[in-house]
């Protein structure tokens, strides 16, 4: 005789596996409590392990920290752009690193390296792909900072002026001039001399073509230093360096060097270099005068960052491409 289950018995264990489960028991899935435990993430929230980002322990402080995930940024959303996109490509101009190269930057391929590096600017666009052709007369090139010249038609010469050359192209009085030693160059380029020497006064003076180089070369808004070596009679007494330094008055206003020092010395002589930004007329002359020091003889050695260095008087000589490049990158150019 087969025995049937007792009726109200409480106990799951005797219940059919097909029958219904009992009013009150909670279905699969579902919380027994009915609802979320206090702290418990709301519905749709990952956790790090869904995410892939996983937790770290801080040491300093001792506690668990989430990891934040990088999200795309609009930046990043954008597509990047090519050569084509740019304003400044020309189809038919010239390829950006042999500019670069005929203008003494370096090697085409360094060039290259430039580029993809991003030390390459057009028109204040930075480049970092190969391919974009440009017009050297017409756009702006600028590497690390610095302005390269391309228009071949600019003329940047050093002119080492001897003593008793007037500082003009032409000299009514019949004076050795500028245009004298120009001769021999056979150009017919209209230049400008950056400044002036008086007729005693030997050295650096600078030559070009670029009429707005010139004019910011000579404004004193810029402050381009010039360096000067100066001859008096010795001895010089102690801390006359100091006073040019300090300032001295003159007719037209309080004037000072920027340095001062001593090169050499010689029995009745000493020889000084000054450095300094003001650019009006004899102002080394009268300010060694002021001090009680008459000049024997001055030397302009150097204007802004181009030196004078071994080159013979009487002589002209072409600026690099780099030379005139920081010439130009110091009045903003």
């Amino acid at each position: 005789m087969t025995s049937s289950p007792r009726s109200g018995s409480s106990s799951g264990k005797n219940q059919p596996r097909g029958g219904k489960p009992r009013s009150g028991t909670p279905k699969s899935g579902t919380p027994k409590s009915g609802g979320f435990k206090s702290g418990a993430p709301k519905s749709g929230t990952r956790k790090p392990s869904q995410t892939g980002a996983r937790p770290f322990k801080n040491e300093q402080y001792g506690r668990t920290v989430k990891p934040v995930r990088n999200r795309p940024t609009e930046q990043n959303r954008r597509p990047e752009r090519t050569t084509d996109d740019i304003d400044i490509h020309n189809a038919e101009g010239v390829r950006l690193q042999k500019v670069m190269a005929m203008a003494g930057v370096a090697s085409r391929r360094l060039c290259e390296d430039m580029i993809l590096e991003g030390r390459v600017q057009v028109d204040g666009i930075t480049v970092n792909q190969l391919g974009l052709r440009v017009d050297p007369e017409a756009v702006e090139i600028v590497v690390d900072g610095m302005t390269i010249q391309t228009n071949d038609n600019m003329v940047y010469m050093v002119f080492n002026k001897p003593r008793g050359v007037v500082s003009t192209m032409e000299d009514p009085e019949g004076r050795p001039c500028i245009s004298d030693y120009l001769k021999k160059r056979q150009t017919n380029e209209r230049l400008f001399h950056v400044g002036r020497l008086d007729t005693n006064t030997e050295g650096l003076l600078l030559l070009t073509n670029d009429g707005e180089l010139a004019n910011r070369l000579s404004h004193p808004k810029y402050g381009i230093p010039k360096t000067y070596l100066v001859q008096v009679r010795g001895p010089m007494a102690h801390g006359v360096g100091a006073q040019l330094k300090d300032g001295v008055e003159l007719e037209d206003g309080w004037q000072k060097v920027d340095s001062f020092r001593l090169v050499d010395s010689t029995p009745g002589h000493v020889l000084a270099e000054v450095v300094l930004h003001s650019g009006k007329n004899r102002i080394v002359r009268r300010m060694f005068d002021a001090v009680g020091y008459p000049v024997e003889r001055l030397v302009r050695v150097k204007f802004g960052p181009i030196a004078l260095g071994d080159q013979r008087q009487g002589s002209i000589r072409m600026l690099g491409r780099h030379e005139v490049g920081y010439l130009r990158s110091d009045v903003g150019m």
